[in-house]
């Protein structure tokens, strides 16, 4: 589709989950603002897939090209205002997502870094002082200071919960904060080998396979292990689609609301893409062909 086909359809997929979510007026007294609120959404949906990761990057793209499509679209201050106060129904709208598409039995978790300034400058940062957190990014073999993003996906790629939390809080304590609403197989990696983590879940009745560490016996089928590996790619996909695409990584907040907000649209907008990317018949992970010029 193209550009205009997309914004016209995240507008009607946010207006169709806005109805649901809101049965009463946000606002009771002022005046109501100039664009609505299924409006400013679709901006921010739309400006956070194009990687336009900063309010102001996003009002500015919008204020240029598609003045004519949002007339109303007024200063940047009050863009940032009306954006700020929808965070509750961005998440409204993706827990109705996630009952929607949540009958999925396969399910994969992992955790990427999220760091908030360079490590070297860690003892010196402001921000996040009381809640960020030490550790070490084995993927790119670096310590790093901030905070750790953990997701779950479905078998299709659709992230179906999500959470941030120090960087130091151990991923398998996180687990099960966001696998409260899945069944059958849940897919991971080896730092989530945990006997206790294993119990848990077997009483949830989810099944947890991990690879196994070198010093491990493991009388499971190598084939059906490396079936399940090879799916689990899905989840590192997802992972570097919101790192490079959305702009995961980058902390433009100075305090865990702001941070909260941030990583609640950019997952909405990832969301709703592959949502999109479905219906249009696609490989639901392939973005690239959500939009042709």
């Amino acid at each position: 589709m193209s550009i205009y086909e997309f914004i016209i359809s995240v507008y009607l997929f946010i207006d169709s989950c806005y109805s649901l979510i809101v049965t009463k007026p946000l606002r009771t007294r002022g005046f109501p603002p100039a664009l609505t609120d299924i409006e400013i959404i679709t901006i921010q949906i739309v400006g956070e897939f194009l990687g336009l990761d900063s309010d102001k990057n996003i009002w500015k793209y919008f204020k240029h090209n598609y003045l004519d499509w949002f007339p109303k679209l007024g200063s940047y201050p009050n863009f940032c205002k009306h954006c700020a106060n929808l965070w509750q129904v961005n998440q409204q709208i993706m827990t109705k997502i996630r009952k929607t598409f949540m009958h999925d039995n396969i399910h994969f978790i992992d955790g990427f870094p999220i760091p908030v300034c360079h490590y070297a400058r860690a003892k010196k940062h402001r921000n996040f002082k009381t809640d960020a957190g030490f550790s070490y990014c084995a993927a790119k073999q670096e310590k790093y200071y901030g905070f750790k993003g953990h997701i779950v996906i479905n078998f299709s790629g659709m992230i179906t919960d999500y959470t941030f939390a120090p960087a130091n809080c151990d991923e398998r304590d996180v687990a099960p904060e966001i696998t409260q609403n899945i069944h059958g197989l849940l897919g991971a990696d080896k730092g989530y080998l945990r006997p206790e983590l294993k119990k848990y879940y077997d009483l949830q009745s989810v099944d947890l396979q991990t690879p196994f560490r070198k010093n491990m016996v493991d009388h499971r089928p190598k084939e059906a292990m490396r079936i399940l590996m090879n799916a689990r790619r899905k989840i590192e996909t997802v992972i570097g689609q919101l790192t490079v695409q959305f702009n995961i990584q980058k902390v433009r907040a100075r305090d865990l609301w702001h941070l909260s907000h941030r990583i609640t649209r950019k997952i909405l907008s990832h969301t709703i893409s592959v949502v999109l990317n479905s219906q249009l018949g696609n490989p639901p992970l392939q973005l690239e062909n959500l939009i042709k010029s």
